[in-house]
């Protein structure tokens, strides 16, 4: 019953409280960040919520409906950041789309983000053996892609989805690269991802730092 009544209410326990699901999804990506997908069972969920065993059981009742509680979350999750991000950051040149993907990057690796990272990439596993898990992790539209895709539309480049889906690939490339073999991301390889992403780009001009992009998309149509 009160089940029912927490999905009735959408997604509250009363006013600002986070509803029962919430909280478990939230201490499931937390488990599957630190104990890995064997750590992440019922028990360890309720553990981690604080609450009493059999919980999560009793609302997520299998593994599955488990997973797929935590991989919407992240979901959400990701798409708030993005959409916060987009709405909030200006991209008028290659050094700021350069800026804006080291702030993405920095948020991906440390404190919450970094384990709502290890968590992604570890559901992204999954989600091979699994469609509905692939299904919910496709890409979706948030001001932070519109943002880049504008960007790259008004440098006069060739198929801007296309070019931003590709570049939103290689920084979750270099995210997980991170994230597994340590180490920081040089200001010259985002450099390099946008020089790529601005290749045959017509409007394409800065000084300072955006002359050095210039030059590298120059070099690039060469090469």
């Amino acid at each position: 019953m009160r089940r029912d009544q927490d999905q009735k209410q959408g997604g509250t326990e009363g006013a600002g409280k986070p509803d029962r699901r919430t909280v478990l999804a939230d201490a499931a990506i937390g488990v599957l960040a630190d104990a890995g997908v064997r750590g992440l069972t019922h028990r360890a969920v309720d553990a981690a919520a604080g609450l009493p065993v059999g919980t999560t059981s009793a609302y997520l009742r299998t593994r599955q409906a488990l997973l797929t509680a935590l991989v919407r979350r992240l979901v959400e999750l990701d798409q708030g950041e993005l959409q916060a991000m987009g709405e909030r950051v200006v991209i008028r040149s290659a050094d700021e789309l350069v800026d804006g993907i080291a702030e993405l990057m920095r948020h991906r690796l440390t404190g919450e983000g970094r384990r709502r990272s290890l968590a992604r990439y570890a559901c992204a596993v999954e989600s091979v053996r699994d469609p509905e898990l692939r299904e919910i992790l496709v890409p979706r539209e948030n001001a932070g892609r519109a943002v880049v895709r504008t960007f790259l539309a008004g440098q006069g480049v060739a198929d801007p989805d296309g070019r931003t889906t590709t570049l939103l690939a290689c920084i979750d490339g270099l995210v997980f690269d991170r994230l597994v073999g340590g180490g920081e991301t040089g200001v010259d390889e985002l450099q390099g991802l946008v020089a790529a992403a601005l290749r045959g780009a017509t409007g394409v001009r800065g000084s300072g730092r955006g002359r050095r992009h210039g030059a590298a998309v120059e070099s690039a149509d060469h090469a």
